[in-house]
This record gives structure tokens, sequence and C-alpha cells, in this order.
């Protein structure tokens, strides 16, 4: 009878305490949980949204071709048809991350009942989380719901270089990005990099038109880009009295034109976000609470 090799049962050993040592894998999502998850990127799992933090579409005022345009381009790739990525950019507190929210919940209640449709899921990816998002995508490639990845808020400064990442998420790469995803993102900047970090490229680079052409091609990843503005006082006040209509709050419109005027002065900005903010603080002030 031949005695056991210790060598072999020293490796045995080793590779039964690497297992031990080794985080079992993630369990697989369960996206019936929720409409909605948010990607965390350091156990690679996606956490569900009991309640998703949004507004009604009806009340995001003044945004009218925008929203038209981001609701179709949705409900096609919900129905399966094709869709571009999107990129809503430009000024602070025109509702850009609401609008996404709100689409997405109006594209979900409109289909609710076809046939073939099991929902479409909004998951949020965070900014410093955009080096996993190949992770994600290969998550969902094989599930079988359609996915809207979301990042609110989206830029990179000198030195960040992860913006390659998601350019490879995103088109690039043998695989290219799941038939089943779609990425919208919000951004302050159009082309999501700041202008001195476009400029130190131009005048550090060999070849500066090829370094500019880098940069500025992330940005042509998205096929649909809704540029927003600042409001003029009409749509300001618009938006004040629609959220006054919506929560049935009870003053009058002089005063409440006046006050809200005044806010914005003080805020130094007219956008739908003051316009809440004012709607918040009048309705403390009434003893209501926002509801419905």
């Amino acid at each position: 009878m031949t005695a056991p090799d210790p060598t072999e049962n020293l490796l045995a050993r080793i590779a039964e305490a690497l297992e031990r040592l080794s985080p079992p894998p993630p369990p697989r999502p369960d996206f019936s949980a929720a409409d909605a998850f948010v990607w965390r990127a350091e156990t690679e799992t996606l956490v569900p949204v009991r309640k998703v933090s949004r507004v009604d579409i009806g009340l995001l005022r003044g945004v009218d071709y925008l929203r038209d345009q981001l609701l179709g381009n949705t409900e096609r790739f919900a129905r399966g048809l094709p869709a571009n990525n999107v990129l809503l950019w430009g000024a602070r507190g025109m509702g850009k991350s609401s609008l996404v929210k709100a689409v997405h919940a109006d594209v979900n209640a409109r289909l609710a009942g076809t046939p073939d449709f099991s929902g479409l899921k909004l998951i949020e990816i965070h900014r410093e989380d955009i080096e996993s998002l190949p992770a994600l995508m290969a998550l969902l490639r094989d599930a079988d719901r359609r996915f809207i990845v979301f990042c609110d808020d989206l830029s990179f400064d000198g030195g960040d270089a992860s913006y390659k990442s998601l350019k490879a998420a995103l088109e690039g790469g043998v695989e290219g990005r799941p038939a089943n995803v779609l990425f919208y993102a919000t951004s302050n900047r159009r082309h999501l990099l700041p202008r001195d970090m476009v400029d130190n490229e131009r005048s550090t680079a060999i070849n500066p038109g090829e370094a500019v052409e880098e940069k500025v091609s992330l940005s042509d990843r998205f096929g649909l880009w809704l540029g927003f503005h600042k409001c003029s006082q009409d749509d300001y006040l618009a938006m004040v009295f629609g959220y006054v209509d919506h929560y049935r709050l009870e003053a009058s419109e002089a005063q409440i034109r006046a006050e809200a005027l005044e806010w914005a002065i003080t805020r130094g900005s007219r956008s739908g976000r003051v316009a809440f903010q004012y709607i918040q603080d009048l309705a403390g002030r009434l003893g209501r609470r926002l509801e419905g």
C-alpha cells in the first residue's frame, strides 16, 4: 500500500484554507423586489429601494420639450425598440435628476399590463463608483429585464482617468453595452470635463487635436443630449403655482407671487429646486404636510 504523499496533503489543506478565506459569491439580485436599486460597488450587489424619492411628472414645468424627448426615448427602450444613452446637462436645480426618476415611473405606469413587459428597472450608480460600471453591466447583461443605469451629477476632474471605464462600458470593448441596458447621466457640464482639463491636454500633448478629441469623445457616447437652461420668471412662477395647486396650499395669489419672487432674489437663482424650497417654507408656515 502506497503511503500518502505529504506534499499533496499540504496542498489540499492550503486550498481548503483559501476557500474558507475567500468571500462567497454575491447572491443573484431579485429584480422583482423593487423598481429601483442602488449599486454597491464594494460588494458588487444591488440594494433595493423600497420608496424612490421623486415628484410627479406633471409637476415638472418649463421643460416640456425635454420631458417629451426623454419620455419617448425611455418608452421605446422599455418596449424593446432602439434607444439612446442620454446626457441631461445644464443649469443647476432645473430638475434633471427629478425628470429621470419621474419618467421612469411614468413609463412603468403607462406600460403596466402590456404583454411581455416585466417592468423597467432603475439602477443608481454613484459617481465615485464609475470604475465598477463594467462589473455592473456584466451583472445585468443576462437578466431578463431592461435597465436604466443612472448616475447623478457626473463629471470628471484633472487626473481622473475613470472616464475611460465609462467610455468602454457605453460603447467600446469587445462586448459593448448590453442590449438590455441604457445609461442616463446628469451633469452641469456638456462634455463632462472642465475646460482647464481640456486646455491642459491641448497644451501638453504632442498632437493637441487628438488629445482634445479623446476627452470630448466621451460625451459623444450619449446619443441624446438634453440641455437645461435657467428658467424665466414666468416659468419659475408656473412651477410655484403648480406645487401650490398640487399640495392644496391655501394662500392668496398675490402673497404667493410676492413671496416666491423675493425668495428667488434672496437665493440669487430661479429654478425648480428654488421653487420647491419656497413651497416647503410656505407649507411649514401654513402647518401643512407635503403629501399626495
